[in-house]
């Protein structure tokens, strides 16, 4: 072990007075407490608190001084930790509630000084708040506002591709602090209202899209509906109810790109009688048509 003179930085001749002066300057600068995480600064308090236990103690210093002690002040000890020292009566460390340690709180209050100082940095709470967005301004991103109880106004910002049941992180938004440390955060929990026609699976965005008999029989161009705004589909010949086209990149919006719109026929006969049409249908009689073939049992 070190000398505790060299350790505590005084004389050899050094006052009682000097020697509690200079552990008290060295321990502020070293505690722990103040140096979270910080091993090299923890192994200095500890050699810092041991020289102070020796030189403190007029018996243990004139043995050393003599050479009947070392500077662990007879056989030395096993390497333990600051905290196990707190609670060992009789150890003779400078952690013990008899020794040097405990007449250190007690002159300074310094366990009381870090207890404030804790609290005058302590965080504000967050708050909690429910945001009900529409389906297009989940997929597409938006900006939206919401009133205070408390007065005032929160903006915030939907990121695109949000899900339902995300919960949005608004740093220093929450409530302030009690004393100097930072505002809390607002914690806002997305929930997402339906779409009339669109529905999502994943990165996906399905649409039933209702088509005339023509259209499915014939093919067409049809408008078609789609979170980014509409497009010309075109739906090939003898498409049916059940088809299924696929629109790439007319999805939600993800890291490396956008899912799909998958887009379902829906045939739709008008609800209207229709002379024309069913003058057609009842002479028609095409051969070898059963569309309920595969259900003879």
């Amino acid at each position: 072990m070190k000398d505790p003179y060299e350790t505590l930085k005084v004389a050899r001749d050094a006052a009682p007075a000097d020697i509690r002066k200079a552990y008290h300057k060295l321990a502020k600068k070293l505690h722990p407490d103040l140096n979270p995480g910080d091993k090299g600064a923890e192994s200095r308090f500890k050699e810092v608190a041991s020289a102070y236990d020796l030189l403190s103690d007029p018996e243990k210093r004139r043995r050393f001084d003599s050479g009947e002690i070392d500077a662990s002040g007879a056989e030395k000890p096993p390497e333990r930790y600051y905290r196990d020292y707190a609670t060992q009566a009789g150890a003779g460390h400078g952690y013990e509630n008899q020794s040097g340690y405990a007449d250190f709180l007690d002159t300074d209050d310094f366990l009381a000084e870090i207890l404030r100082r804790q609290a005058r940095q302590a965080r504000g709470s967050d708050a909690r708040y429910r945001l009900a967005v529409n389906f297009l301004d989940a997929v597409n991103g938006a900006t939206k506002r919401i009133n205070l109880p408390e007065g005032g106004s929160l903006d915030v910002v939907i990121p695109p591709g949000l899900h339902e049941g995300q919960v949005l992180r608004l740093r220093g938004k929450g409530a302030a602090a009690p004393g100097e440390g930072e505002a809390g955060d607002a914690l806002v929990e997305i929930s997402i209202n339906p779409h009339p026609f669109f529905s999502r699976r994943g990165d996906n965005i399905h649409l039933d899209l209702p088509v005339t008999l023509a259209e499915a029989v014939l093919g067409a161009q049809i408008k078609t509906p789609t979170p980014s705004g509409p497009v010309m589909l075109t739906t090939p010949k003898g498409s049916n109810t059940g088809s299924i086209l696929r629109l790439k990149g007319k999805g939600v919006p993800r890291r490396d790109g956008r899912g799909d719109l998958l887009v379902k026929l829906k045939i739709m006969a008008p609800t209207q009688p229709n002379a024309e049409l069913e003058a057609f249908l009842a002479a028609w009689t095409p051969a070898n048509y059963d569309p309920r073939r595969d259900m003879q049992p």
